[in-house]
């Protein structure tokens, strides 16, 4: 049975405590109306952020994005981005983490006076809730390798809704996850309208061919924090870095792949649709390395600001 990437459990999360509108809650206390905008409807924002020496990689990037999201969707966070800063930090050193966490920020609505869509119905002010968890990656998937299986699950075009806003209606991913899981893989390709491939369901997808990274577009995907810093150091070393459009048939000739998040970095593929590839091969490896340099650089600057 394959199993996800975030499946890992540490039992010091059993004591944290999990910010909710500016309070600090227990973990088994810590909650949310059921006429929570997010809970009745999915209509909110988030961000899950990495945390290593106290400082959230990359913390300027997710805010951007953060917002954007709550702008497109006429959504009042409640909070400048100072704030909301100031407020992830102190949940963090209320708990006295520093290392190998993943903070889940999510920014909601509001509570609704009655079930229903539209936003006249909120009452009062946006529901921010901030979760850090100790969570690391296993570290044998860096070796072993994920394995993909493409879905039928498609990428929606803008016009039905616009997978740039990291939301949380995450229904088709949802459903995407729920077929490549039956199909014993650990996460699913994605292709988009077209029928080129667009992303994976948690994850940015990435190959290598005769020495150029291609990844997708980024017309039917999110703009991953990752993904982007991904293509930064690639270019920056030389690399040929392509944002385009390919298909299955590209994929599955590919010398390499690997996808990208936050939580895990660069992560090897090592089979898509049946299909073997070479698991970590030397360009996957050199780019984890330039990742992890780039990550700790940000990591110090912030240390210095």
């Amino acid at each position: 049975m394959a199993k996800s990437l975030h499946d890992v459990s540490d039992p010091r999360n059993a004591s944290i405590l999990i910010n909710v509108n500016g309070e600090l809650k227990p973990r088994a206390e810590a909650m949310v109306s059921v006429f929570d905008s997010g809970f009745m409807l999915g209509d909110g924002v988030w961000e899950g952020l990495r945390v290593q020496r106290g400082k959230a990689a990359f913390l300027d990037r997710h805010l951007d994005r953060l917002f954007e999201g709550a702008k497109a969707l006429a959504m009042d966070i409640g909070l400048g981005r100072d704030e909301l800063g100031r407020r992830l930090y102190d949940t963090l050193d209320a708990n006295r983490m520093s290392d190998g966490v993943h903070v889940r920020l999510m920014v909601t609505r509001g509570v609704r006076s009655t079930p229903y869509q539209d936003p006249l119905v909120v009452v009062g002010g946006a529901t921010i809730v901030i979760i850090p968890e100790y969570k690391e990656p296993d570290p044998a998937i860096y070796e072993r390798g994920l394995k993909l299986f493409t879905v039928h699950v498609r990428r929606g075009d803008p016009a039905v809704q616009d997978q740039k806003i990291n939301s949380h209606s995450k229904l088709n991913c949802i459903l995407a996850s729920i077929q490549a899981t039956q199909a014993g893989a650990d996460e699913a390709l994605m292709l988009d309208p077209h029928g080129f491939v667009a992303t994976c369901n948690s994850t940015h997808f990435f190959i290598v061919r005769r020495g150029e990274v291609w990844t997708s577009s980024g017309k039917y995907c999110l703009g991953g924090i990752t993904r982007g810093v991904a293509l930064e150091v690639a270019r920056d070393a030389g690399i040929q870095a392509i944002e385009k459009e390919f298909s299955l048939t590209d994929v599955y000739g590919a010398d390499e792949a690997f996808v990208t998040g936050t939580f895990a970095g660069i992560v090897p593929v090592r089979e898509v649709d049946g299909r073997r590839l070479t698991c970590r091969g030397p360009m996957v490896e050199r780019l984890q390395q330039l990742y992890a340099q780039r990550f700790e650089r940000d990591i110090e600057e912030q240390q210095r600001s």
